[in-house]
């Protein structure tokens, strides 16, 4: 390319980038007004609120202006909050107005038109776009689009155009680095650069090197089920990230960011991706883990975390392991609501609602009101009647207990203030007279006293659903491959964690799911969208329960079947008609993304060869080291390992992680170096990633990327089995730019004499404190 080419393209770089400082001066000036008169405004609510209410006129006129200035502080917020993220995303247009152009010509056109593709749209200030959202539809083009003739989206159906042109660049802190015109979505030299950098503390969003295939999963918007399979290190969360951001570009008038909810693996990948929707001008969408949702949902019980599961795992018989599966089965949670849909009245384990410890509402009262209902109603309306009579039966004891002496006396007893905070917005005329105001006052007290019933029926405290959910177990069918004495044990077990408040994993979404469906509730359907990242660590029983607690979602799951380390590996088609079988969707897609992005050559080239369908994944040939197997006699050779590699590599990297396959195993090592080394041991709580050397187990790195990765003793002894071969591939393939295993002994046989023959791995053993 000519350099006086290269040269218009720096001199428009620069026109575009002062008519961007003019606007974030412009910006910056609406923001301060605007955080001024937030500040003003939230002061003058403040000075309000602590007014001291005496008349009950001058609480009326007062409590229609806190009203009126609560309504203005939201506004407030919500337009500063607007422009600060506007103010963001033109900061990051100064560094970088765009990464993409597109030369289109419409049939007719006598010339074609130059389009600028970038993380955002931007306008002169006669109206003229200089930089395109990646999102809009004409941007589609930049990402699907070979040279000739193409076509895109518009909302008045598909548009023909020519494309004459693809330009890619690189734009660092407004300079042209490098740019090259390509005929496909991004060019192997601009994604070598990507990848080439070293790991950052969050991970970056990848607008200006998403591939077709990426595209595909990004620009999805009718399916009702998307499903995406993805090698490690093919971007595949990544792609769902910037998914999102095009969902609420897209939907932008009828889809808030509070209405997508993303299930992560663990709390540190929460943390890594957290600034990808920002840096794109988006607000996060929602996000929590399997652990965190479940824990909120059974409040009061110690439930066992899918890491606590794991760590305790190899201990599972194998017909424990046919038990655990049949619990987690949708032939299961099929059974409880056929279950559920079948109870009898008297079948139902009801409970006494119990206020200073006495039966307000008996058991007996509740299964009567409950059975006077027509038999035709399905269980949950028949429950949520009975909800709504115990609620009616409520209000007529409180109208009776107005009556009774204590409450007359602590009427007597009442200051002003307090009689006129009851009192509330009623003004005094709007009694008839001096009892039906008494009366009133009286309510109010039986009514506050009695909140605590109120809680009991409205968080249906009046059933049991530990008993309920012991019932089912004695009465359900077991398939044939389960022990009837296994599952005699497991239900002594269930009720003798329960007693102890405390209960296993398999046990939690299907009693949720009982506990919910008779109880008609803990549904959310304001939610619309639902993704799942590491989608082959739940099981489909918790993947049924989260369909119905968020029923009018559309879902997307993502994740990579060779790295279950809590189950089997299931193929992708086995996955898709499960999850079809399960939740009878209409729209559903499976998309495959078998070419690896994350690692060198080398590492990617050594993590295939230990797989059986290895050889599907596509390596994106990038440079670097062969990846090191140092077999060591014991431990203390293994830990002086751990200490040179550390040492070597910190002077080249940021961030050098020691993988373990179990917490145990990670204390032992963090224990035997952090004396000599800035080494940080990662526990299930942490939620941010430090730079230095981090020491964790497995499945707190699910997810994420570090620039070099020691795998801690790969020996025959600690990976026996092709049982582990999940555990030990998802270790491997966390290394971009370096990787170690370290066997204390025989290597394992998941690393075969095949897989070292067909792939660059430096193999040393280390004898007596010598190299051989």
């Amino acid at each position: 390319m000519e350099i006086n080419e290269q040269q218009k393209e720096q001199q428009r770089v620069d026109r575009v980038i002062t008519k961007i400082d003019a606007k974030i001066t412009a910006t910056e000036n609406e923001y301060n007004r605007a955080h001024t008169e937030t500040k003003k405004v939230q002061q003058n609510y403040s000075d309000n609120t602590s007014v001291n209410y005496f008349e009950v006129d001058d609480r009326i006129e007062t409590s229609a202006e806190l009203q009126q200035q609560r309504g203005l502080v939201s506004r407030l917020t919500e337009n500063e909050s607007i422009l600060k993220r506007q103010l963001a995303t033109m900061k990051d247009l100064q560094k970088s107005p765009y990464f993409g152009r597109i030369d289109i010509q419409d049939e007719g056109d006598s010339q074609a038109e130059k389009l600028y593709i970038g993380i955002a749209s931007f306008e002169d200030d006669a109206g003229d776009f200089l930089v395109y959202d990646w999102r809009a539809p004409i941007s589609s083009i930049y990402y699907n689009g070979t040279l000739g003739e193409v076509s895109y989206d518009t909302p008045m159906g598909r548009q023909a155009t020519n494309l004459i042109k693809k330009r890619q660049f690189q734009i660092v802190n407004g300079k042209i680095r490098n740019m090259f015109d390509t005929n496909e979505t991004v060019g192997d030299e601009m994604l070598q650069s990507a990848l080439g950098e070293q790991n950052d503390d969050y991970m970056q969003n990848i607008v200006a090197t998403i591939q077709h295939e990426q595209n595909d999963i990004i620009r999805d918007t009718t399916s009702n089920l998307l499903v995406v399979q993805g090698v490690a290190g093919s971007g595949k969360t990544s792609a769902i990230l910037q998914r999102i951001a095009f969902l609420l570009y897209h939907s932008r008038d009828t889809l808030e960011a509070d209405q997508i909810i993303l299930f992560s693996p663990n709390k540190l990948f929460s943390h890594y991706i957290s600034e990808v929707l920002p840096s794109l001008g988006e607000r996060n969408m929602r996000q929590v883990t399997l652990d965190e949702f479940i824990d909120n949902r059974l409040k009061g019980l110690n439930v066992q975390s899918l890491f606590e599961r794991y760590e305790s795992d190899n201990e599972l018989t194998e017909s424990q392991r046919k038990t655990r599966q049949f619990k987690e089965s949708a032939a299961f949670m099929d059974a409880i609501q056929d279950y559920c849909d079948g109870l009898h009245p008297s079948q139902l384990k009801f409970s006494d609602i119990v206020f200073n410890e006495s039966v307000f509402f008996s058991k007996h009262e509740i299964q009567r009101i409950f059975a006077s209902f027509p038999t035709a109603m399905s269980v949950p309306d028949r429950f949520f009647k009975t909800k709504n009579a115990l609620i009616k039966r409520l209000k007529q004891r409180i109208v009776k207990e107005t009556r009774a002496d204590w409450v007359n006396e602590q009427i007597d007893q009442l200051s002003n203030e307090k009689y006129h905070d009851l009192l509330g917005t009623k003004r005094l005329h709007d009694f008839q007279n001096e009892d039906d105001e008494r009366f009133f006052i009286a309510k109010k007290i039986v009514t506050d006293r009695l909140t605590v019933v109120y809680d009991a029926i409205f968080n249906n405290n009046f059933i049991d659903p530990y008993l309920q959910y012991t019932d089912f177990l004695h009465q359900v069918s077991l398939p044939e491959d389960v022990n009837p004495v296994d599952w005699q044990r497991e239900m002594t077990a269930f009720s003798q964690e329960i007693e102890f408040h405390r209960i296993h994993l398999d046990d939690c979404a299907p009693l949720l799911y009982m506990r919910d469906y008779i109880c008609a509730s803990g549904q959310n359907n304001t939610m619309k969208y639902l993704f799942v990242d590491e989608m082959q660590d739940y099981s489909v029983a918790q993947l049924k329960y989260l369909k119905y607690a968020f029923p009018k979602t559309k879902w997307t799951l993502l994740g990579d079947s060779e790295q279950a380390l809590f189950k089997e590996v299931e193929q992708p088609a086995e996955i898709l008609k499960k999850l079809n079988d399960a939740f009878h969707v209409r729209h559903s897609r499976l998309i495959s993304l078998m070419r690896s992005y994350r690692s060198t050559y080398p590492i990617t080239t050594f993590a295939k060869s230990i797989l059986p369908n290895g050889d599907d994944i596509e390596a994106f040939n990038r440079d670097g080291e062969n990846p090191e197997l140092v077999v060591s006699p014991n431990t203390d050779e293994a830990i002086d390992t751990v200490l040179k590699t550390v040492a070597d590599q910190r002077e080249q990297f940021g961030t050098v992680a020691v993988l373990t396959k179990n917490m145990a195993e990670a204390k032992l090592v963090y224990d035997r170096i952090r004396s000599q080394t800035d080494a940080t041991l990662l526990r299930d709580a942490d939620r941010t990633l430090p730079k230095g050397v981090l020491v964790l187990p497995i499945y707190l790195a699910k997810g994420l990327e570090f620039d070099s990765v020691i795998a801690w003793d790969t020996s025959s002894t600690n990976y026996p089995d092709d049982s582990l071969l999940g555990t030990l591939y998802t270790i491997i393939t966390r290394a971009m730019h370096h990787l170690t295993l370290i066997s204390i002994g025989d290597v394992t046989p998941l690393i075969t004499d095949e897989s070292l023959l067909n792939s660059p791995v430096k193999i040393k053993r280390t004898l007596k404190n010598k190299r051989v």
